[in-house]
């Protein structure tokens, strides 16, 4: 990995997308400690700059934006896009051009590690009496995770043409908590997710990899054994969360896709939260 720091940090500089939302608020502090400075881009309000950071708004969906905001980066955390099901053309600019925005740039400036936030909706329609590992087929549940496929498969594109090493975390729900019963299978704690992005930045190769972004809770759609050399170690769990959701009979609809498959209500076009979900 690149050590352009001067301070014997990581990292000289990293970019972070998606700055503004709900996971970038969540992990901006933490890039603190990784880079001697930290580049933040969003389409939304990004507020002032820390000592340490740099604020660079634009639009994914802006290719020479874009090509501006990666220059002089050593990797990028690219949280930014759309996180829920939304009309195609909205999910084309944010998702899918932006996407292509972002690692063509990467090629361009001799990026050579990113970090990509897919999500669980690549794999939604498999079935929730499936446990999946990192090589699963993709089975979207929704135009969302249609867009999470396709940056999963452009990001290993240019691995494997131009050697950009991409992590692409399939990330379940992250939240302060559990909003659901399902939840308790697929939730990620703020501070799992802070360390996952911390494994996938400093492991010192990663090739192409895919990880489920999850905490260690005791019922699981989702193994990363295939993951275990990022060296991710989940340290909460949905446990503390279960009374709140207290056991029931199996839902009286069998039939019900949303009880049926993973990504639960996607499936139905009904996305949960504005988060990863």
């Amino acid at each position: 990995m690149p050590q352009h720091s001067s301070s014997g940090k990581p990292f000289g500089r990293l970019l972070l997308t998606g700055a503004g939302g709900n996971l970038g608020r969540q992990l901006r502090g933490a890039l603190a400690d990784w880079a001697d400075t930290v580049r933040v881009s969003d389409i939304a309000p990004l507020g002032e700059a820390a000592p340490h950071e740099e604020l660079c708004p634009a639009d994914l969906a802006d290719r020479e934006a874009v090509m501006k905001m990666v220059q002089d980066v050593d990797a990028i955390v690219h949280l930014g896009g759309i996180s829920i099901d939304a009309p195609f053309d909205d999910l084309l600019e944010a998702n899918i051009r932006g996407t292509y925005n972002l690692y063509e740039a990467a090629r361009k400036h001799g990026v050579k590690r990113v970090v990509f936030a897919s999500s669980n909706h690549v794999t939604g329609f498999h079935p929730v009496t499936s446990v999946l590992d990192t090589d699963a087929a993709p089975r979207p549940d929704s135009l969302y995770g249609v867009t999470k496929s396709f940056g999963e498969s452009l990001s290993r594109y240019y691995y494997d043409r131009f050697g950009i090493e991409t992590v692409c975390l399939r990330i379940g729900s992250s939240f302060d908590e559990p909003k659901n019963a399902r939840m308790l299978v697929t939730f990620l704690s703020y501070r799992d997710f802070i360390e996952l992005v911390r494994c996938s930045l400093f492991a010192n190769r990663v090739a192409h990899a895919v990880v489920y972004g999850v905490s260690d809770n005791p019922a699981s759609w989702w193994n990363n054994a295939k993951a275990a050399f990022l060296g991710y170690r989940p340290r909460d769990s949905s446990v503390p969360y279960a009374q709140r959701f207290p056991a029931a009979a199996p839902h009286a609809d069998l039939a019900d896709p949303a009880q049926r498959f993973q990504g639960g209500p996607f499936v139905l076009g009904e996305p949960m939260e504005k988060a990863a979900s």
